[in-house]
Parts: C-alpha cells; structure tokens; sequence
C-alpha cells in the first residue's frame, strides 16, 4: 500500500495527480507545512512538518514523504518516476531511452524553471504581487523563465508531449512546476505549444479529480 504524507496544497499535488492517473490505491496522511502555523510546535497543532511525530517519520522534515510497501521517498519528481517505472503503463517509459529523457526533463524541471516560478507563487501566497518588491521578483522571475519556455516549446512542438509522442509522468512532473507560474498569462503569449500542452494536461480527469481535492482543502 502506498501511503503519501502531505496536503494538495504542496509538491504533494504531482504525486496525487499521478496516484489518480494510475488508478492506485493509496493513503494520505495530511500533513502541512509549518510555516503556515502561528506556533508549529503548539500542543494542539495540526501535525505539519516540524512536528516531532512527523520528523520521526522523515527528518528531513518534507513534502511530499511516501511509504511505498516500506521504500520510503521524498522529492516529488524522483517519487512520481518511481512510482511509474514500478505501475508501468503508458505513463511510464517504454525503452531506456524514454526512461532517461524523462529523468533529464524533471531534472531540468527542477533546476531551470522551479527555482523562477516558485518565486512568482510565492509573491502570490505572500500577498505581496501588487507591491513594488513584489512585482520586481515577478518581474525578474518571468524574465528568467522565458529561456526555459523556448526551450521547452520547441520540444513540445514536435509531438505535443514532453517525452515521446504520448502523455507521461514527464509531463506531470514538468506541468506541475509550471503551474506555479500561470499567474502571470504574458509569460506565455510567445509559446504557443506550451499554453496548448497546459490545456491538454489540465483537461485530464486525473488533473481534476486532484484539482477538485484541493479545492475542497483551501475551503475546509
């Protein structure tokens, strides 16, 4: 049994979405990031990643944490191929090629676009994206970010998906990173094939159901 540690409102919401792709069964263990609690460490907090019940679990203190039948992960790109190569299917790759184009692209999702958009959600989350300190770190973000998307846009423009000619957990892991910049659409007026794979990624039932999971925690 797979059990995931974390809540949709994190780098856990790639590892849901591929869970629902694959249609495996799973546990979630609701666990917050504690810089969103006043006292993390409080009596009566929420368990969240400073709790000490939860450090005995993953020191590391991070989310996503998974227990996959006792191999235990964190780094929700890795654990999102892992779980693929170990469910196959057509999410995961056919061939060792496949396999190291899609270990290549969530790298590069990782160190070429996360460390840029996570700046952009994180203005948002801060409430700072209409102050002048915020909008500089936008503004420097979607600068940065603009090399990447050609990049990634030429590479779209070939089969539509980011690895092979189908949809993959390449394309999880790279959509989800991305997600965090959608806040700001003139990012991609120039990448006509990114915004069309966002749709196509973004229109599967999985990405829904998991949209719909988190929408119900932001309200609860």
């Amino acid at each position: 049994m797979l059990t995931i540690y974390g809540v949709y409102t994190s780098r856990a919401s790639r590892t849901y979405w591929l869970a629902e792709e694959l249609g495996i069964p799973f546990t979630s263990v609701p666990v917050i990031q504690g810089r969103r609690l006043a006292d993390p460490l409080a009596e009566d907090a929420a368990i969240n990643t400073q709790s000490p019940a939860y450090l005995a679990i993953n020191p590391m203190g991070q989310i996503p944490f998974v227990d996959d039948d006792g191999l235990k992960l964190q780094e929700s790109l890795a654990i999102n191929l892992h779980l693929a190569r170990k469910h196959g299917g057509p999410l995961a790759a056919a061939d060792a090629s496949e396999e190291s184009l899609m270990t290549m692209w969530s790298f590069w999702a990782a160190t070429e676009a996360e460390v840029h958009s996570i700046k952009i959600v994180k203005a948002n989350d801060s409430g700072q994206q209409d102050t002048p300190e915020g909008r500089a770190l936008i503004s420097e973000a979607v600068t940065a970010l603009k090399k990447p998307l050609s990049f990634l846009n030429e590479r779209l423009s070939h089969t539509g998906f980011v690895v092979a000619d189908r949809f993959t957990v390449a394309d999880i892991n790279v959509s989800e990173v991305l997600r965090y910049a959608m806040s700001e659409p003139t990012l991609f007026e120039d990448v006509a094939h990114v915004r069309a794979w966002l749709e196509t990624c973004h229109a599967r039932p999985a990405f829904k159901a998991m949209m719909a999971r988190r929408a119900e925690e932001i309200a609860g």
